[in-house]
């Protein structure tokens, strides 16, 4: 995260009075809002422009993580110091603008699975022979640092005398989930910007903000309770 991007997140966090993760990482939640027993997450993002940077490489796992997001855009001054006002999106708003990036990277991830596929027992054989089993060494050849040695571990399939290793079969899956992610970092978006247009339909932020955002959010959550029951 840019210095300038994570001195306005961290303000954001203090003018609307959110927790943030002791142990988070970057690929975690921004923040949390404690409302009423709930942790609401959030996802946090500001600009000065026209439009609002998500993430590098958008693909199917950012889909999933935001699926019950909430999320605070931060408008600011030109010179990105001065916090003018927000807007505020609940997971619904922005099914919309998320679903247009999901179906426009599908067709890839359709190829992906079909290329998968194609990855067989021969294909294991032709590039580390036929074998009982396969060691540590040759699935992290394919693997390389993916896993992490705990996976690595709880990944071997047989064990024995001879020593413990990787079925042929659990090879093929091995080279499948290399292929997998692979081509799946050819198959995202760099930095898709939501633009300013979608973003000023959403209720806006102009004063009080923490107050005002805690009624927003009580809002969303009483009308998506009135159409759960509604659809009981």
């Amino acid at each position: 995260m840019a210095v300038q991007d994570d001195k306005r997140e961290i303000q954001m966090v203090d003018r609307f009075n959110l927790e943030v993760p002791g142990d988070r990482k970057r690929s975690d939640i921004d923040a949390y809002l404690v409302i009423d027993g709930k942790k609401v997450p959030f996802e946090l993002k500001s600009t000065t422009g026209k439009g609002i940077s998500t993430v590098r490489d958008l693909g199917p796992g950012h889909f999933a993580k935001w699926v019950n997001i909430h999320w605070l855009f931060g408008v600011y001054d030109t010179k990105g110091e001065k916090l003018l006002h927000a807007y505020y999106a609940s997971p619904d708003a922005m099914v919309e603008w998320i679903s247009s990036k999901s179906e426009y990277v599908r067709p890839d991830l359709s190829l992906i699975e079909h290329a998968t596929s194609g990855i067989n027992e021969a294909a294991v054989i032709e590039l580390l022979g036929e074998k009982k089993f396969y060691t540590r060494q040759e699935a992290k050849w394919i693997m390389k640092s993916q896993w992490t040695a705990e996976r690595y571990a709880a990944e071997m399939d047989v064990s024995g005398s001879d020593g413990a290793g990787y079925s042929l079969i659990r090879m093929v899956d091995i080279m499948r989930a290399r292929c997998r992610y692979v081509m799946a970092r050819g198959a995202t978006l760099n930095n898709p910007h939501i633009p300013m247009s979608y973003v000023e339909k959403l209720p806006k932020i102009s004063s009080e903000p923490a107050a005002t955002l805690r009624e927003l959010v009580r809002t969303y959550f009483s009308s998506t309770s009135i159409t759960d029951e509604a659809t009981a």
